[in-house]
């Protein structure tokens, strides 16, 4: 009985199908798709919380976005901001694994840190992420389907909640075929690029309040998600 338990288990977390759709965590403010990154005007367009999300399609395609606070050791009052996006195909092996492999040339950071340069980073981003496994079910306390995405170090990822079926993403081709070396550019108020729509950096009056929060905690690392 324990055997056929522990197969229906396994058989539950490696269901690919179960993937399909949108997902992003409790801030429900960062999501796949156009209005986290802009391919035709190559910039990252910042939500106004921080979070997760991954989507998803029936193909074997993926999406991913991460906005994230940084602490600053030096000047807890300041922290800073890290945008991430990616895209590619993704697999899911028989004993659960999920493997998220990019298309290179694609992932986009976008890095900002006010109170120490004048500039944010913004760079080609390519890590291939792999999950030891993966679980949907219903979430006890609000009714929502939930995904875990369970990380190499054995933790999980911050719970994400299905917000759209089908799943809302950008085309699953090569969006910026730019052959050659990693591109890094600089941003600044003398600066022609603007990187963020509504913003050259990470607002920092947002981070201000944020690292409030942080002082309170003892400066350690304060993630809103």
């Amino acid at each position: 009985m324990f055997l056929v338990w522990s197969l229906l288990v396994i058989a539950t977390l490696a269901n690919a199908n179960d993937l399909f759709g949108t997902w992003t965590t409790k801030s429900r403010d960062v999501f796949t798709g156009p209005g986290f990154y802009d391919p035709l005007n190559d910039r990252l367009l910042e939500p106004n919380l921080t979070g997760i999300s991954y989507s998803f399609d029936d193909d074997g395609n993926y999406e991913s976005a991460y906005y994230r606070a940084i602490s600053n050791p030096t000047d807890p009052s300041c922290p800073g901001g890290i945008l991430q996006w990616q895209h590619g195909s993704y697999t899911v092996f028989g004993n659960g694994t999920l493997v998220l492999t990019p298309i290179a040339v694609d992932g986009r950071q976008l890095l900002s840190e006010p109170c120490r340069k004048q500039s944010g980073q913004y760079t080609r981003y390519n890590t291939t992420e792999q999950f030891n496994e993966f679980s949907v079910y219903i979430d006890k306390f609000n009714q929502l389907k939930r995904l875990d995405l369970t990380k190499a170090d054995g933790s999980i990822l911050h719970p994400m909640f299905l917000a759209y079926q089908p799943p809302k993403m950008l085309p699953t081709t090569t969006l910026n075929p730019t052959p050659g070396h990693k591109r890094k550019r600089e941003l600044s108020s003398e600066s022609g690029f603007q990187l963020i729509a509504r913003e050259q950096l990470i607002n920092p009056d947002r981070w201000w309040w944020l690292g409030v929060l942080m002082t309170s905690f003892g400066g350690v690392a304060f993630f809103c998600s």
